[in-house]
């Protein structure tokens, strides 16, 4: 039986990153993966003819440029495609256009409120400041403040040093912001509905908060601090779907040597006097490794894969006190052309980019109160994009993909489980949402995949559809993700390790749990008093 150095529960984007790194250092790496195809949420998949479609993350900015380089991600055939802004469709029939270009934006802003125009330099510059404070965190592990350990404490002195470099309204205003909610940080900044509506959106994809809601400003911020060649913020598409990425991360795993095994769902992690030996398949089978990494998230990893009596009952406690709360569906559709929106000038550029039609921070309120009801909103929010207006390898010629992000959607529907009907119409009222927009559009579709929660947990993996594996709330932050004691990709189960988004720096397509992961596990292999250690391989 061959016995691997690092066995890696799931080819999503982090496990790949971390099997690549894992890999890169010479450690026998396996990757097992329970579908058939790879890639967790950055995926491309053929699900009409001719068509492909992103079908669950769909845009692309977090991916680290470090991460890129490191694994020769471009050399591998990854092309990330920037687009220029996005519109916001009003109901009186105008638009918001949004570019990323400031002077444009202001220009823009100006249209409905010279107020607002001016706000918006100083907005952008305390955005920026805040992004300044956080970025250097992502790529570093969070230190334990209860540990006496010198990195630890390094740690802890990097963190007070970027503090005390800011001045004391700085401060002040750093901590508000990291646990207000976003209408009220733009409340004081703006004036114009639609202008805080198009801002409030980041704080909102993928969380189970409310613009109103405490909390929300901080996962605005977690959206803003990636880059596109070098363009802070900026966004693009991946050429050939999200499913670029992985599989550019999946070349680089082979050119290292390592290897994946798809169709190899693990039933549990096989631990043996206190330590991760091996993981056993859902076909019953064996395989042996020295360590093991999980890239799922922490309530799947520990709650349904280890044994309870292996783990620390205190642990077990936090573990399912985690929050990781569904609330987003999606809406992937196959178009016989291009949507006609009649707000639009026919030669705008912003079709290209992501479009919205809520045009206030009071209807996405009222969009979660229904969530918080146990329904879908029937108002949605919606993060529409068409892809292929820069991409054409996605869709035939003359064709397009259309990819619909949405808040809100609960895991289950009045404390009930999903059924098919409720589905269908789910996705109808995306549907309908958008012909009210772009009157003609429903004789476009050709063909769409719905997905609520049910098919996101059920298909990819993520528990009651949370895309993030956890919420990005503050005590869900830094040293408390995903449970304090255990914020480190480290377990309570010697040789067990986390790579996932519910590890620090969280969730999105940005590959830093990952590597973060495999440094940790490459130091600690490394250390004299880690040598006698079986799963000490270097």
């Amino acid at each position: 039986m061959t016995t691997y150095d690092a066995i890696v529960i799931g080819a999503g984007h982090n496990g790949l990153v971390t099997a690549c790194y894992l890999a890169k250092a010479g450690l026998k790496t396996l990757v097992v993966e329970k579908n058939d195809w790879i890639g967790g949420a950055a995926v491309s998949r053929s699900l009409y003819p001719n068509f492909t479609y992103s079908n669950c993350s769909y845009v692309s900015s977090l991916l680290r440029p470090e991460i890129m380089r490191d694994l020769e991600l471009p050399k591998h055939g990854l092309q990330i495609l920037p687009y220029e802004g996005g519109a916001v469709f009003t109901r009186d029939g105008d638009y918001l256009a949004m570019y990323r270009n400031h002077e444009a934006n202001r220009r823009e802003f100006a249209r409905f409120s010279k107020r607002d125009a001016e706000a918006y330099d100083r907005y952008s510059r305390d955005i920026m400041r805040h992004c300044r404070f956080i970025r250097p965190l992502l790529m570093r592990t969070p230190p334990d403040p209860t540990s006496f350990k010198p990195r630890d404490l390094q740690e802890l002195l990097f963190i007070g040093r970027k503090f005390w470099d800011l001045t004391e309204n700085e401060m002040y205003e750093m901590v508000r912001f990291w646990t207000m909610s976003i209408s009220d940080y733009l409340d004081e900044y703006f004036e114009t509905d639609v202008i805080k509506a198009y801002l409030a959106v980041s704080a909102i994809i993928g969380t189970a908060l409310g613009p109103m809601s405490p909390g929300s400003a901080y996962v605005l911020l977690h959206h803003y601090m990636g880059d596109v060649d070098g363009n802070i913020g900026a966004w693009g598409y991946a050429r050939g779907g999200m499913g670029a990425i992985t599989q550019a991360m999946s070349k680089s795993l082979m050119a290292a040597g390592g290897e994946i095994r798809a169709g190899k769902g693990v039933d549990h992690v096989l631990v043996e006097n206190g330590r991760a030996v091996g993981v056993v398949l859902d076909d019953g089978s064996e395989i042996r490794g020295r360590l093991v990494v999980s890239n799922m998230d922490v309530k799947r990893t520990f709650l349904k894969c280890v044994a309870e009596k292996e783990l620390p009952p205190g642990f077990v406690k936090q573990v399912k006190n985690f929050k990781i709360r569904g609330s987003s569906g999606k809406v992937n559709i196959a178009l016989d052309g291009v949507p006609r929106f009649p707000a639009l000038p026919a030669d705008s550029p912003c079709i290209k980019g992501d479009l919205h039609f809520t045009d206030s921070i009071e209807r996405m309120e009222k969009a979660y109160d229904d969530w918080k009801a146990g329904l879908w909103s029937r108002d949605p929010f919606l993060d529409t994009m068409i892809p292929t207006m820069i991409d054409p390898t996605m869709a035939p010629p003359g064709k397009h993909f259309m990819s619909v992000f949405v808040q809100y959607c609960p895991p289950k529907i009045e404390g009930g489980e999903w059924t098919d009907a409720e589905r269908d119409a789910f996705g109808q009222t995306v549907i309908n949402q958008i012909n009210d927009y772009a009157p003609g559009f429903k004789d476009l579709v050709l063909h769409a995949e719905v997905r609520t929660p049910r098919e996101l947990e059920n298909e990819v993996g993520l528990t009651e559809g949370n895309i993030f594996q956890g919420e990005l709330t503050f005590d869900q932050l830094l040293f408390n993700r995903p449970v304090p004691g255990a914020a480190q990709y480290r377990s309570p189960i010697a040789g067990l390790w986390m790579c996932g988004s519910s590890t620090h720096p969280g969730g999105g397509v940005m590959g830093a749990p990952g590597r973060n992961a495999a440094a940790e596990i490459l130091r600690d292999l490394k250390s004299p008093a880690k040598m006698s250690e079986p799963y000490a391989v270097l």
